[in-house]
Parts: structure tokens; sequence; C-alpha cells
């Protein structure tokens, strides 16, 4: 039997919970805000549950893998201290799920800790923990199928990332197939906290609002609050994250990670 064409559009689909989360925050005329966080890092549950309160729509829990090809220094670290700290894949999903938080979560790890124990296995793991979405970044879309299929079945969204060299054709078929939100990835280059907005986040953002009606999050090089709200002058919100992680990889207690998401909350808010 061939495996599903996850190119394959489908315009009408139920929104999930995150998809419902972010698209209630912009029909109420606000923007989101996703904060990333590595699970198995510190008190990262406690951080997490702080992290909710202080705002966020919905929160991205890093899986920590021992080869992130998507992050920079200060994620990659942060995984790599949580592996030490005997982090394991499975603890993660359950203790996220476990937490008390009362908005959708989704991960973020790699395709080979999904393949190893298999896709089916994987997203009905998601799915009986209570995680809602998952990111897959090094998974293309042309070999997603598989994926995708389980995480349907599982009623877990599979969020697709956009990068600002997509060519438009692939664009529409990435916006048509992913859930929960388009991840558009504002610049060329892994995660990490840059002095300025590069010009080519809030182009990725134009491009696919352009063309799709579901919620569309820069992330990747979105460091300050500032820059969180220049970038949604076109997108509906933003994923944060390698300044949360350096906060809680130097210490920072839950308390001050979330008195650092609130300044995002807040300049999100006013717009300024």
């Amino acid at each position: 039997m061939n495996a599903p064409d996850a190119s394959a559009p489908e315009h009408q689909h139920t929104p999930g919970r995150l998809e419902a989360a972010l698209r209630r925050r912009r029909a109420n005329g606000g923007k989101a805000l996703v904060p990333y966080l590595t699970g198995g890092l510190g008190e990262w549950v406690p951080t997490v549950e702080a992290v909710a309160q202080a705002g966020a729509d919905a929160i991205e829990i890093g899986v920590p893998f021992s080869d992130p090809v998507m992050d920079g220094p200060t994620i990659q670290a942060a995984s790599d201290q949580a592996l030490r700290e005997g982090a394991l894949p499975y603890e993660v999903i359950e203790a996220a799920g476990a937490a008390d938080v009362g908005i959708p979560l989704a991960v973020m790890t790699y395709y080979n800790l999904v393949f190893r124990p298999g896709v089916t296995r994987f997203a009905g793991e998601l799915a009986r923990a209570g995680i809602a979405g998952a990111i897959l970044p090094d998974l293309p879309l042309d070999e997603a199928g598989p994926w995708i299929a389980a995480a349907d079945g599982a009623g877990v969204e599979t969020v697709l990332l956009a990068a600002p060299t997509t060519p438009d054709e692939r664009l529409q078929r990435i916006a048509d197939r992913s859930r929960g939100f388009l991840y558009a990835v504002g610049l060329l280059g892994v995660t990490g906290e840059r002095a300025s907005l590069a010009d080519s986040a809030k182009e990725i953002a134009r491009r696919a609002k352009a063309i799709t009606d579901l919620p569309v999050l820069v992330g990747v090089g979105v460091s300050t609050p500032q820059q969180a709200v220049e970038v949604c002058e076109v997108a509906d919100g933003v994923v944060v994250g390698s300044a949360f992680v350096r906060t809680v990889s130097e210490g920072g207690s839950p308390d001050q990670v979330a008195e650092q998401v609130a300044t995002f909350r807040d300049a999100l808010d006013r717009g300024a």
C-alpha cells in the first residue's frame, strides 16, 4: 500500500486545540506568543507552568536530541545539559502532559526519535499525554506522509515549517498541509538571539499570509519584545526560544522566566 500523499491539499479541516487557541487570539485582535522551553532542563516543569500563567497562548517543549540541526548554540547546549541530567523522550512527554498549564502544548524534536519507536507509537504517546501538536524540523513534506497519517489518526497537529527560500508552489503545499499553525522560519540559519530582526522574517510572513488563513507565526531570530512586535506587524504571532532557554540555562527561576515572557506578552498586547 502506498503511503498517503502528505503534500495533497486539504483546505478543509477541523482545527485542533493548538490551532483553535491561536485563532482565538487572532479573532480577539491579538498576537500569539508561543515560548519554547527545553524539556528535562533544570526546573522545567514548574517553568512551563509559570510561563503558561504569564500569558503564553501555547508552549513548545523541546524533546532533547543529541544532534539538533535546527538549533544554535544556546538550545544545543541546553539539550546537551538535559541529556546529561538523564532526560528521556517519553519521560519528557509524560511530564509535559501532566503539567498544570491550561493551554495547548506542542513538542519539537527530530525525526530519529520518532522513527525509532515508529510513527504510530510516537503519535500515540503524544496523544495519551495530551500533547496537542508536534514540530519535526528535519522531516521534509515530501517524506512526511507516514508521520502525518499517524499524527492525524491520533489527533496530533503537525506544524510544518517554511523557510525564506521556499518557492511559492511549495509554500502553498506546506500551508495546505500544516496544522496548528504555519511556522514561518525568520531567517536562513539556526535558532539563536540576534541584535536585529532579519528582513526575511517579515517577507516570509507576508508571503505566507497571502496564501493561507492558517495562523502564521514567525520563529528563529525573534529575540526581544521589540522584534516580536515588529514582525507581528505582518505575522499572527511569534515563537521565541533562545532568549528564554538562556535564562533557564543561567539558573533563572521559573518566576524569572515567567517575568521575561510577560514582557513579550505586554509588548505584543500594546503593539509597542
